[in-house]
């Protein structure tokens, strides 16, 4: 498997069949199998005019075409992408631009205003420009593609300090989960493959979807922003997708669950239902086989660190009704799951532990920070040879031959399908006037999901003397440096904060007020 070379041979296949397609809530816009590999051959070739650096190319936008173009121009000239969903915020943005130093930014849409530093900025009109202009002399680009062991993409998560992290890709972990990925797709494969994305593509889970439509010739069918924010127009644009394969959060088709017009009717040529980046509830699932009797419904498990997800099980009205919670599956072809204990031995069958994971996927580490890679990431024997393994930070056990998640070991939590870091948010809040501690902490359903987050703060007045003004105020600061995903549904100001014998936040006390 090589993702280019998958591309070019789709493309040379089918050429007018679409290879992206982006609906808004006003138009819908398309890419051609054809024009995806010339645009993108056009692109990369601009690329290598630009500078011969293969400094990772910052690709900032939203769900258009020119992204996708882009992402795979950037592999054709041997660099990496590092795509920005514009809903990050400007402070965001401009940490990620920093870290990374590009000597190219591709901006889809219009920056922020932001120091780009001595980076070349393409803009849209540039962009068009570029991929509608045949070449006098087109270059052969294969000598120049990111190789099996280059980093491919690097996405940004949550990171412990404040600042985010970038988790690096290489392309052989990505060609290595797509070859597992088609197989669970195979429901699905009496006809072309039209894959629903729901997620942004700075968030990894829409790698599962975008790189399984490329690599199996189908398309990718992206739902915006605002096309999630109306359910009749959502559903308006699903009805005539003939999807195929259906990539989400459980959290998002719970919310479309709520329909009842959300059924086999709706999408008849639905096969598969994919989710990862959070809990799949034995009630969701369960709802899901009524309505869609004909697809099956796989719960798959994986951080952004092991390349989307390393394991998977295909969820019966049996394994519903046999295993609450429901498992996340074993591992898949190329990978070993351990869960250890703090000293980092295997515990016994059943026993609770950290989930760590070895194998093909793993990634190579945190882009510019080897303290934090050497801290969480090392070799390890898998079948007599040394490869890389991740410990997650998950706590989870082994069950039938199976692995079940129970939850976080640090402070690091799932909400809505986002992986994020209570210190990452704590650290913005703090960098707030006036704040002097803070603490974040979980508010969970009685299934154990993370429904929403308060934050305890402690300030240099008195807590009286604050006003619901005032908290809006702090909410509205917090809106230039986090993504509103990350800012909690509660600011509660307190006079101080419990604490345990050793001086650390007593978040079991906290939680209690």
């Amino acid at each position: 498997m090589n993702i280019l070379e998958s591309i070019r041979s789709n493309a040379a296949t089918n050429p007018d069949r679409l290879a992206f397609v982006q609906n808004t809530p006003t138009q819908t816009s398309t890419l051609s199998w054809q024009e995806l590999e010339a645009h993108s051959n056009r692109l990369a070739a601009r690329l290598l005019q630009i500078t011969e650096d293969t400094t990772p190319v910052i690709v900032y936008g939203h769900k258009d075409p020119l992204m996708i173009t882009s992402f795979v121009a950037c592999a054709k000239s041997g660099r990496a992408y590092c795509p920005v969903d514009v809903s990050v915020p400007q402070g965001r943005l401009q940490d990620i631009v920093r870290e990374v130093c590009p000597k190219v930014v591709v901006a889809v849409e219009g920056l922020p205003d932001i120091d780009c530093g001595d980076a070349v900025v393409l803009a849209k009109d540039d962009l068009r420009v570029i991929v509608s202009a045949e070449a006098d002399d087109p270059i052969d680009l294969t000598p120049h593609w990111v190789g099996p062991d280059d980093v491919y993409y690097i996405i940004f998560t949550s990171g412990s300090t404040g600042k985010p992290k970038g988790v690096q890709i290489t392309r052989d972990c990505l060609d290595n989960f797509i070859r597992w990925g088609l197989s669970l797709c195979a429901n699905a494969q009496d006809e072309p493959l039209v894959f629903v994305n729901q997620a942004p593509f700075s968030f990894d889970l829409s790698v599962m979807d975008l790189y399984l439509a490329l690599a199996s010739g189908g398309t990718e069918f992206a739902l915006s922003k605002g096309l999630l924010e109306s359910m009749s127009a959502l559903f308006e644009r699903l009805r005539a997708s003939n999807a195929t394969v259906w990539v989400s959060t459980p959290s998002f088709v719970e919310m479309c669950l709520a329909d009842p017009s959300f059924t086999a009717d709706l999408l008849p040529h639905m096969r598969t239902f994919l989710f990862c980046g959070e809990t799949l509830t034995n009630r969701t699932a369960e709802r899901l086989m009524s309505a869609f009797p004909q697809a099956e419904v796989y719960n798959t498990y994986g951080p952004t660190e092991s390349t989307v997800a390393v394991t998977g099980v295909l969820v019966t009205p049996e394994v519903s009704s046999a295993y609450v919670p429901l498992p996340i599956g074993v591992p898949k072809p190329g990978t070993a799951i351990h869960v250890v204990d703090e000293q980092g031995n295997d515990v016994e069958t059943g026993t609770k532990g950290e989930i760590v994971i070895v194998g093909d996927s793993v990634s190579v580490g945190y882009f510019h920070d080897p303290e934090r890679t050497q801290a969480s990431f090392s070799l390890r024997d898998m079948d007599g040879r040394q490869m890389r393994s991740y410990r997650t930070g998950d706590e989870g056990y082994v069950r039938d031959g199976m692995l079940f998640y129970s939850g976080r070991i640090d402070l690091q939590i799932k909400m809505h399908g986002y992986r994020i870091e209570l210190e990452d948010i704590e650290a913005n809040i703090a960098a707030l006037p006036g704040v002097i501690r803070v603490a974040v902490l979980p508010v969970r359903k009685p299934d154990g999901t993370v429904r929403s987050l308060t934050a305890f703060l402690v300030m240099d007045a008195p807590a009286a003397s604050f006003s619901r003004q005032d908290v809006k105020g702090l909410r509205a600061q917090l809106a230039s440096s986090l993504p509103s995903y990350m800012i909690p549904k509660r600011l509660r100001i307190v006079d101080d904060l419990p604490v345990t014998n050793n001086g650390k936040v007593d978040r079991k006390k906290l939680a209690e007020l």
